[in-house]
């Protein structure tokens, strides 16, 4: 069977096929570039791997209080060594990103504080931890104020406004590198850096912390190179590869994440206590893996990028532009759109292929969300997915794929169903 005809078999016309491949054969210059990243960034793991000398022993599972877990200790000191930092926190007790995010701020923020954004509102599920939207335990039930400074309308940072905002109160200075549910711009590491140092010449106490989530080993540096005091991520995304089914970290100065530890454990136990459960071999293994998955995400992302760029829809980041983070927005203009996307992705995946994506009143959203995602992880976006709030400008969120091919593959089948649809057109299909 042919490539053409194996395609064929899962859904994807020869036109839209053919169509792919004119786009692809312009990206030779774009994937060697995201080769190159990957060789370095696999380098970099590995080189942390054998300083730290990782052995079969650091494989055992702990249970119970999981005391004296030599595999733990050095997969968090794998970590500090990758992102050079004096200290990691990395746990399966951490459930999700946004977990991470909050056990981050609520250890370094006290009541009187004051949280401050200088690039705009964060992703939706953060915003109940801050209490923009009221929730139980949110920082602000606490007496921690918020405070925000918006983008300017090219996506650059406001500095007199940032300026202007950094007063007494302020403690933390929170910064999401990637977009989240918005058509802004991911920013890179130097953009980060740069503000970074505007902030802290403003205040130089002034705490400064990461959303590094989707973004880890995009760049050959990471925002802890550029003096953040905290990054913070998912291992469900980038650094897990595809194989941690659970779990977050945080990197950062010893202070920072002893706090942390103290907040996700208990006062007086830190980082002592934590069963691994078993757990190390996918971590450990997942991480080795990560430059190279991270890569597969890239190449879908820019493959995408340039194969709705050309027909005419707008996306975030354009085709030609640099990549920060592995999201790629597509604004599609319909929530009709947006459900024939999500159903191409949904068709391609290895795992619930056959069920029909539709919105739904998801936790932590204010509008229903439409996600398409058939994982071997649960809510895992380093895996292929896409998703989005049903809101203009009808924008969908691309992302992962622990191959290029699987992306490549979810990529072409969800334009099929535009095609289908009637909602989009390429040549040669009737």
């Amino acid at each position: 069977m042919t490539l053409t005809e194996q395609y064929k078999r899962l859904g994807v016309s020869e036109a839209v096929y053919a169509y792919g491949e004119r786009v692809l054969a312009s990206l030779a210059g774009r994937f060697a570039e995201i080769d190159r990243m990957a060789e370095l960034n696999q380098a970099k793991v590995l080189a942390a791997m054998q300083e730290n000398r990782v052995d079969a022993t650091c494989f055992a599972a702990t249970t119970g209080y999981g005391y004296d877990d030599v595999g733990r200790e050095k997969l968090e000191l794998v970590y500090a060594n990758v992102f050079h930092t004096e200290k990691a926190l990395v746990r399966p007790q951490i459930v999700c990103g946004t977990h991470a995010l909050t056990v981050a701020l609520s250890a370094n923020l006290l009541p009187g504080d004051e949280l401050l954004s200088p690039v705009g509102a964060p992703y939706d599920t953060l915003q109940e931890v801050i209490g923009i939207r009221p929730s139980p335990c949110s920082l602000a039930e606490y007496g921690v104020s918020y405070r925000q400074v918006e983008l300017l309308p090219d996506g650059g940072f406001d500095y007199p406004a940032i300026a202007a905002a950094i007063g007494e109160k302020t403690k933390l200075v929170t910064i999401q590198r990637s977009k989240g549910y918005a058509t802004r711009p991911s920013f890179s590491c130097e953009q980060i850096g740069e503000l970074i140092r505007f902030v802290k010449a403003q205040k130089p106490g002034v705490l400064v912390m990461v959303d590094n989530c989707y973004g880890e080993f995009v760049e050959e540096c990471e925002p802890s190179d550029f003096g953040a005091d905290m990054v913070v991520g998912s291992l469900i995304k980038n650094p897990g590869g595809g194989l941690a089914p659970i779990g977050g970290y945080i990197c950062g100065t010893a202070a920072c994440v002893d706090r942390c530890a103290y907040r996700l454990s208990a006062p007086g136990l830190g980082q002592e206590v934590g069963a691994n459960l078993g757990l190390l071999p996918s971590f450990y293994q997942g991480l080795f893996l990560a430059p190279t998955v991270t890569a597969g995400a890239l190449k879908g992302a820019v493959f995408a990028a340039n194969l709705y760029e050309r027909l005419g829809f707008r996306v975030v980041p354009s085709a030609a532009e640099p990549r920060h983070d592995i999201i790629q927005a597509v604004e599609l203009g319909s929530e009709a759109a947006m459900r024939a996307f999500c159903l191409g992705i949904q068709q391609a995946a290895p795992v619930d292929s056959y069920v029909t994506p539709i919105p739904w009143d998801m936790p932590g959203y204010d509008d229903p969300v439409i996600m398409a995602a058939g994982a071997f992880v649960q809510g895992s976006s380093i895996e292929l997915s896409a998703d989005g709030p049903i809101r203009p400008p009808y924008a969908v969120y691309f992302q992962g794929g622990l191959t290029w091919y699987h992306a490549k593959l979810g990529i072409l089948l969800s334009l099929q169903r535009l095609v289908d649809a009637g909602l989009a057109m390429v040549e040669g299909d009737s």
